[in-house]
């Protein structure tokens, strides 16, 4: 491969300001769209040499065979014309977005005549104004239900708003109540468009308001004894308290903000949007994000906001995000002449909108984990994830079975592995199995030590337990018992494919030990956790899988899954480690180990303390003190 690019622009021929570029394909399609303050500044990180670009973005720019570029006058412009190119052309390479169009909301059509409220996810209605998104369509129908109470405005369709109007007779839901409009004959258009505007100030946040009023009149109603007038004031309150109780306070009351939790890892990243009127959450939206090229957080916050707020979505007095992005005042100039007043991006440090981060951000991680989850046990994905490792890895078969092994130490110390096993792309946790490692050198002879360990398994006979059961008539058993056999579980079935948790060195130990156990026609891979590059044995570069692809998920999902093992193993045997130690100090029982370890908060600051510091501990006397002193220093 060339290391410089044949369609590299001329030394000088980029200009230096503002502006957005565009790479395609040998056939026009576009694969790209950035945006950069200094284009030549920008585009000549692209066209550095191969060798020491980022896997994908070197895949992204030897795939391409053409960049083109268009100046525009100012930052903010920059940013518009990229949003816009990225919708008209969907290029492969910049995140993609996934159930974008799967959340209800509530809207109410205030350019029709008797503007009516619905449930939609057409965020395309003329002059209709949105709340929301609603995580569930039940939860939209119950607020409207509750709301309709408080301010009847028309719900019914508008065939049937038309068929009212124009034979006089009520709307059906109109009959029963459920349709406040003028088709239901009690409001004239202009008392209805009143009660519109109350229903959609109260739905942006004004709701103080309301209740003051509606309590006001009530008790007015209540002091000049027309009862059945206080009754509707009190009807209308308890509803707007019904609607306020499913929204608790979480900022101050005059607080409109859009509140945005990120979790991500290499290959996607989801993001829980929380919106705030009023010092209420109104709606909550999760939306997930698969990244083809690895790009920043600050970069990963802009193409989020830009989506937000591209498509005409009310956009908020504040944005609290985790990051700033570097084109922060870019961005709020674009929003601000999209909601024509200014707007704020902030970063929450203290106080509520800190606790609202974190709790946005703990959907954010869970939301991702279901996400991971619903790919690798859905079964079309599976078997798309094993039919592309084949594919990929050059394997004779789909690898039905795989094993991941991780190694991991505390700081050199205390080293174990793990080994988990996924058949047909799900986990087969009665096979997990951990190692202990009494003496290496480095991951990579703990790797080959860990493996001539599993592989030694295969090459032994097959084992057989004798069973005693019922009677049975048996020449060879003894009266009233009957002899049986069964196959032993253990590691004899062999892998088609074994992952390990690393980059080339650890392959090639892995390798050297497939070699040494005579088992080289098992497939082998590492998957390095920094560039989820796989590696194979004997190569100078890695595969890269496409990031949207299912096997690179299944992978994924094996290396995350054996770490997770190998850390909990670990952890296991640091704890019964300490407990033994403490143990072996004569008159020493489990209670007073517990107290402590609750004092010192180690073994390791156990271990420093003097006579006098472990005597002040409760229970501690000054012979039970000196055996303690003296075994630790002992060991």
């Amino acid at each position: 491969m060339a290391d410089v690019l044949p369609y590299k622009p001329a030394q000088g021929e980029i200009p230096t300001d503002p502006g957005v570029y565009r790479f395609r394909d040998s056939e026009g399609r576009v694969l790209y769209v950035g945006k950069a303050k200094n284009l030549r500044q920008r585009l000549s990180n692209y066209f550095a040499p191969l060798h020491t670009l980022h896997e994908r973005t070197r895949r992204m720019v030897t795939t391409a065979s053409s960049v083109e570029w268009t100046v525009v006058p100012t930052d903010v412009d920059s940013l518009q014309l990229e949003y816009m190119w990225i919708k008209e052309f969907d290029p492969p390479f910049n995140v993609r977005y996934k159930d974008d169009k799967s959340y209800p909301f509530m809207a109410v059509t205030l350019g029709d005549e008797a503007p009516r409220v619905l449930v939609t996810r057409n965020r395309k209605i003329p002059r209709a104004r949105y709340f929301g998104p609603y995580p569930k369509v039940w939860a939209v129908h119950d607020t409207i239900d509750l709301m309709v109470k408080a301010f009847p405005i028309r719900t019914c369709s508008d065939a049937s708003y038309k068929r009212a109007m124009a034979t006089g007779r009520p709307c059906f839901p109109g009959q029963i109540g459920k349709c406040g409009g003028p088709c239901s004959m009690t409001v004239t258009i202009e008392e209805h468009r009143a009660m519109v505007d109350d229903f959609v100030a109260f739905m942006a946040g004004s709701d103080e308001r309301f209740k003051k009023d509606l309590t006001t009149r009530m008790l007015a109603a209540s002091a000049a004894m027309d009862y059945e007038a206080a009754a509707k004031y009190r009807d209308k309150l308890a509803s707007i308290e019904a609607v306020l109780g499913k929204s608790s306070l979480v900022l101050p009351a005059d607080e409109d903000a859009d509140l945005f939790g990120i979790a991500e890892d290499e290959l996607a990243a989801t993001v829980q949007q929380f919106v705030i009127r009023g010092g209420r959450v109104r709606g909550v939206r999760a939306t997930t994000i698969e990244k083809e090229l690895d790009i920043s957080d600050s970069e990963l916050v802009d193409q989020v906001l830009q989506r937000a707020y591209g498509e005409g979505v009310d956009v908020p007095r504040r944005i609290i995000v985790p990051w700033l992005p570097d084109d922060a005042s870019e961005l709020e100039e674009w929003l601000r002449e999209r909601r024509g007043k200014k707007v704020e991006i902030a970063v929450a440090h203290r106080g509520q909108r800190t606790d609202l981060m974190r709790n946005a951000t703990l959907n954010a991680q869970q939301a991702l984990i279901r996400y991971k989850t619903r790919r690798t046990s859905d079964y079309v994905a599976r078997t798309q994830a094993l039919t592309d490792l084949q594919e990929a890895l050059g394997l004779d078969t789909a690898p039905l079975r795989i094993e991941c092994f991780d190694i991991s130490h505390l700081s050199g110390t205390n080293v174990v592995a793990s080994m988990v096993v996924f058949e047909d792309g799900l986990p087969r946790k009665d096979q997990y199995r951990s190692f202990n490692i009494s003496e290496t050198t480095d991951d990579t002879d703990s790797m080959y030590q860990v493996l001539m360990r599993r592989l030694a398994y295969l090459d032994r006979p097959e084992e057989v337990e004798i069973v005693a059961d019922a009677p049975l008539d048996d020449p060879f058993a003894e009266e009233g018992e009957v002899v049986t056999t069964r196959k032993k579980p253990r590691f004899s079935y062999p892998p088609q494919l074994l992952l390990v948790d690393g980059g080339k060195p650890q392959v090639e130990a892995a390798a050297r030990a497939l070699r040494d156990a005579g088992h080289t026609e098992i497939g082998l891979c590492g998957i390095a956790k920094r560039l989820e590059e796989v590696w194979l044995p004997g190569e100078d570069f890695p595969v890269i899988l496409p990031r949207t692809s299912e096997s690179l998920y299944l992978l994924q999902r094996l290396r995350d899954e054996a770490h997770r093992f190998a850390i909990t193993h670990q952890r296991k045997r640091r704890k019964r480690d300490i407990s033994t130690v403490l143990e072996e100090v004569p008159g020493l029982g489990a209670n007073r180990i517990k107290t402590l370890l609750k004092h010192f908060g180690s073994v390791t600051a156990l271990r420093g303390a003097d006579l006098a510091q472990i005597q002040e501990v409760q229970g501690i006397g000054p012979a039970l003190a000196a055996n303690i002193h003296r075994h630790l220093a002992s060991r």
